[in-house]
């Protein structure tokens, strides 16, 4: 499938919390003594941001190519994680925006989404892990060849436009690409192992009661073969 994503540089946890090894991403409610997160912890606030739309590691100079989860614990009534189909909302798309959003560049960056829920407490170490970097708005899967817009919650900007409206303009791509016709459920049980590309996909976790529930779930990322702003020279 390809290289196994070091975790290292995806989060806020230092090395000595970390529960799991760093070629798996904890994505649970657990700290290192197999404990709940306490409810004003400052890794579960930055987590909370998993409940935003995005695509793994969109923020990473090479992208996540393929992400598998594993559900180890999860609470009875849910969470369900919700998987947007970025082909289907690409080819949906109208010919006037298809030829607008063709050839721009966005900045990523973990500091974007999570500024999104106001959680801009960021050491000096932190903001230079999560520096901006840049991806194409509209991507070409190497193996089909088809184009799906390539959104995340981490895109923060769109290179020579006002932050502003580019920050509009991206949101209303998102409220666009995950209406309920783009739209897969998964009704997670125990032991279910998702896999899914993330070079047409975009996915959220829904809310649960997180500072009682346990949800014990653990992502393997496969990297992408190279940053997607090289398909812009193509």
């Amino acid at each position: 499938l390809g290289p196994i994503e070091s975790s290292i540089g995806g989060n806020i946890t230092r090395l000595d919390q970390r529960r799991l090894g760093t070629d798996i991403a904890d994505v649970s409610n657990l700290d290192q003594n197999q404990n709940i997160y306490a409810r004003d912890d400052r890794r579960r606030l930055f987590n909370l941001g998993n409940r935003l739309w995005h695509s793994d590691s969109s923020f990473r100079a090479i992208p996540a190519k393929y992400s598998l989860l594993s559900a180890r614990s999860i609470p009875v009534n849910g969470p369900n994680t919700e998987y947007a189909d970025m082909r289907a909302a690409y080819d949906a798309l109208d010919d006037k925006i298809k030829a607008e959003v063709e050839g721009l560049i966005c900045e990523h960056s973990l500091m974007y989404s999570r500024g999104q829920l106001g959680f801009t407490d960021f050491t000096e170490e932190e903001q230079q892990t999560f520096a901006p970097v840049r991806q194409v708005l509209v991507r070409t899967h190497p193996v089909t060849m088809r184009k799906s817009l390539f959104l995340a919650s981490h895109a923060g900007t769109i290179v020579g436009w006002p932050m502003a409206e580019a920050r509009i303009f991206l949101r209303d791509l998102i409220e666009y690409a995950t209406q309920p016709q783009f739209v897969y459920v998964h009704h997670w049980r125990l032991h279910d192992l998702v896999m899914w590309d993330n070079r047409q996909t975009m996915h959220r976790v829904r809310r649960f009661n997180e500072t009682e529930d346990i949800r014990d779930v653990r992502r393997t990322t496969i990297s992408s073969d190279g940053p997607t702003t090289a398909q812009v020279t193509n």
